[in-house]
């Protein structure tokens, strides 16, 4: 049986940290940011990798790909039913992220749907025929915020996520996925840490085209990179999603905003009631409070916020977590 981690101490949350918001950072790079020796970040990350404590995973960023319809759900359902349903929209494949909300009978899904008729039998075939969803509501994401795509869980000074990302929010060229990026991608999200020999193999490429070809995507943000780990072994313990409505006009500046934030880890536009997506990671209630009065409530363009509470975080960044397989 797979050993589940209950805890982390000082330095195997600030190597992952580091493995947060670089998920292809070589251990002498972590070294180097962290100012320990290389010897004693191998020695901590990867048993952490080995017993599946962290995993090494990608996404595609759905506006290159246009062929994927990136949509959220918010699925209110009976609550004695609400762990299986989680459960089983966990297993799709084109789920995202799957949590568990407020009082334990509404889910929140972002689902990477594969064209329209898929999302036609989702939402017009599926979940009408299943009994226990009383209703729900979708949304289109508009825009995904990829400044988030650094955040380290607020562990990391300004200087070491400076020293990971020296250009804080590079325009990246016009570019788009090739038909052959498909392998690539697909074997990152297997596992993002692959070294470019074993990309090489599962590719057909040569180590130097692996190399270059992960670059473009990565810079493009034609792939976000990501490592995933149980927020709480971090010192998380208050996680929220939070549906915020800012003027049209300022919608732009709001999302950059917020999305630079530390308790930030995610951002989107999306469509519907609401204009913004975020997902907010605290280390308590009180954490939070602050976060939602000091930090939201000095934003000048809000005009409203509803805030619900994650009880469970069943599957993210695309990976169902261990301790809600058997739920």
């Amino acid at each position: 049986m797979q050993k589940v981690r209950h805890d982390l101490d000082a330095t195997d949350r600030r190597i992952t940290a580091v493995l947060l918001a670089s998920p292809r950072a070589s251990w002498r790079s972590v070294a180097e940011v962290l100012g320990v020796s290389e010897r004693t970040v191998v020695r901590r990350a990867a048993p952490l990798f080995h017993d599946r404590t962290l995993r090494a995973t990608a996404v595609r960023n759905p506006a290159l790909f246009p062929h994927l319809l990136p949509t959220v759900l918010r699925i209110r359902c009976r609550p004695n039913r609400i762990a299986t349903i989680a459960a089983g929209l966990a297993r799709r494949p084109d789920t995202i992220w799957v949590d568990i909300l407020g009082g334990g009978d509404e889910i929140c899904v972002v689902l990477f749907l594969n064209g329209p008729d898929a999302r036609h039998k989702l939402l017009l075939r599926d979940l009408p025929a299943t009994a226990a969803v009383r209703s729900w509501t979708s949304y289109d994401l508009l825009k995904v915020f990829p400044v988030g795509f650094a955040w380290s869980a607020g562990l990391l000074t300004r200087e070491e996520s400076r020293h990971l990302w020296p250009s804080a929010d590079p325009a990246p060229e016009p570019f788009s996925p090739l038909p052959e990026d498909e392998a690539l991608i697909d074997a990152l999200v297997e596992d993002s840490r692959m070294t470019y020999g074993e990309l090489a193999h599962r590719t057909g490429r040569t180590p130097r085209a692996v190399r270059r070809r992960l670059d473009a995507l990565v810079e493009a943000h034609g792939v976000r990179l990501a490592t995933e780990v149980d927020l709480a072994l971090l010192g998380v313990h208050a996680e929220a999603l939070l549906w915020i409505t800012a003027d049209p006009g300022a919608l732009e500046e709001t999302g950059q905003i917020l999305s630079r934030h530390p308790q930030v880890r995610f951002t989107a536009a999306t469509t519907g009631s609401s204009s913004l997506l975020v997902a907010v990671a605290a280390t308590d209630l009180s954490a939070l409070y602050v976060f939602l009065t000091g930090t939201v409530g000095a934003l000048p363009h809000i005009s409203g916020m509803e805030v619900a509470p994650i009880l469970s975080g069943v599957k993210r960044t695309g990976l169902v977590r261990p301790a809600s397989i058997s739920v």
